[in-house]
């Protein structure tokens, strides 16, 4: 077995290779891809390059394995994404350390992805045996109507690089409850984790072609014949909206469902009356976590006039008390940004707000040295029309702008193409619901900081996408429905 054999401590025994049809292998052309280390730049592991030959391998395999999987007793599905669940389990701190070396974010950090990504496992393995349809008397009478649900065939899956576990389960936890199998393509800058995760389900007995691995650098290419095939019947993105646009568009030869999860630019309400000790928290949890490089991290922090000083105050305060470095070192609170282009992005947008108005609290510029940091950045009197609050920073930065009026602060929040997710801290209950009704966004966190659970419906609106991963409506974007008319 071709493994990523001691290239750096916490990658023993971690597969390298594809896996297609429940074996690993090398990639048809047999090149690699070096997976880097986001604290130096330094190559942590070559995995397999795999081209359209490869995945087109992959397809045939999970389409082979379709019909069996999906006769499959759904409680015997459900006991096997148990079984995985348990074992991710044991095995959390060598998730994390994987997470955390290819991916860049704190070991802490990472170990949380592992509790998250697993419970969509957990969760899925119980709704596995919960599918069901209905009967009922046709209201004209004369007939009943039976209504099944069944699996929609082979799945695609494309995944990112910033949760690289979470990403791939909220996927899979579903796919494989309902019956279909699944080829999933990571992101190439982190596909150490998921092949990890694939071993997982290897060992547990998923059957061979039920879960296919195809790391590439080459995911257009791949995508685009995937997608050109009839066979398969489901794609499933987590991403940019440029892309997501893109695979919307090949989709539409072949009818394929998908689900689209996509860009974000979340607003972050303050309002007079918040808890600002609440509001700090929260926003430290919205803007920090996976150091900003999440389609859920707060973008625009919209807060009153009269609280915004303050509140800019204390934030800064909390920023420039985190820690920055390698995210397997001690006492490391916020680890590298995924690469050179991420940072330079994040430069250039902080860069551009201060030439428009905006004042720098702490942070602002690139760290030197090895590795791809931006140290914590807070911004105030940033200019509602300025270019951070248009585009999704994707980093650690927090610019501050201040509205006037709770009509003021909807409109501004509402005003991006996106909606994904928006936070919104008050101490009003009439207002919090008003508010919460009022934003058009796929989610609202109110008072809290994170709303990622397992067991709710995750998406959003409007250029954020479309369809939901996790809680009861999870599953459903994996079935399709047969109705049947009986006479009687």
């Amino acid at each position: 077995m071709t493994q990523a054999s001691g290239t750096r401590d916490g990658l023993e025994g971690v597969e390298t290779r594809l896996f297609i049809g429940g074996t690993w292998r090398d990639a048809d052309d047999a090149g690699t891809i070096d997976v880097l280390d986001p604290a130096d730049g330094s190559v942590l592991a070559s995995v397999a390059d795999g081209g359209t030959a490869d995945a087109m391998a992959a397809l045939d395999a999970a389409a082979d394995a379709q019909a069996a999987w999906s006769a499959t007793p759904p409680r015997e599905r459900g006991e096997l994404l148990r079984a995985a669940y348990e074992l991710v389990a044991q095995r959390a701190d060598q998730f994390a350390r994987v997470i955390s070396l290819e991916m860049g974010k704190p070991l802490a950090e990472a170990k949380g992805e592992v509790t998250y990504g697993n419970e969509f496992l957990r969760w899925f393995s119980e709704e596995a045996v919960r599918v069901h349809g209905r009967w009922m008397e046709n209201p004209v009478g004369g007939s009943r109507m039976l209504t099944m649900k069944k699996p929609v065939g082979p799945c695609l899956f494309i995944t990112p690089w910033n949760f690289p576990l979470a990403m791939g389960t909220r996927k899979i936890g579903p796919a494989l409850a309902a019956g279909c199998t699944v080829v999933i393509k990571p992101a190439s800058q982190t596909p150490l984790t998921m092949l990890l995760l694939a071993q997982v389900l290897e060992e547990v007995g998923v059957p061979a072609g039920v879960v296919n691995v195809v790391t590439t650098s080459s995911s257009r290419e791949v995508g685009a014949a995937l997608m050109a095939d009839p066979r398969l019947r489901k794609v499933s993105f987590t991403g940019s909206t440029e892309v997501g646009r893109g695979l919307i568009g090949q989709s539409a030869e072949h009818l394929q469902r998908i689900s689209m999860e996509l860009g974000g630019n979340a607003p972050f309400l303050v309002f007079e009356d918040a808890d600002l000790d609440a509001a700090v928290e929260g926003a430290m949890v919205a803007k920090m976590r996976n150091m900003g490089e999440a389609c859920t991290a707060a973008n625009r922090f919209l807060v009153h006039e009269s609280v915004a000083e303050e509140f800019g105050r204390r934030l800064a305060e909390r920023m420039s008390g985190l820690t920055v470095g390698r995210g397997q070192d001690d006492g490391v609170d916020v680890g590298p940004l995924i690469n050179a282009e991420a940072v330079e992005s994040v430069g250039a947008l902080v860069s551009e707000a201060v030439e428009e108005g905006a004042r720098v609290l702490v942070g602002g510029k690139p760290a030197e040295g090895p590795g791809w940091f931006f140290p914590p950045t807070v911004l105030v009197d940033v200019p509602a029309e300025a270019t951070i609050n248009r585009h999704e920073i994707f980093g650690p930065v927090a610019p501050i702008t201040t509205f006037s009026t709770e009509e003021e602060a909807v409109a501004a929040a509402n005003s991006s193409e996106y909606g994904l997710v928006a936070y919104a801290y008050t101490r009003d209950l009439t207002r919090s619901l008003r508010v919460s009704e009022a934003l058009a966004f796929g989610m609202v966190g109110l008072n809290t900081g994170i709303v990622s659970n397992a067991a709710a419906p995750f998406g959003g609106v409007k250029a954020s996408g479309f369809g939901r991963e996790g809680g009861f409506e999870g599953i459903e974007e994996y079935l399709d429905t047969t109705y049947v008319a009986i006479p009687l």
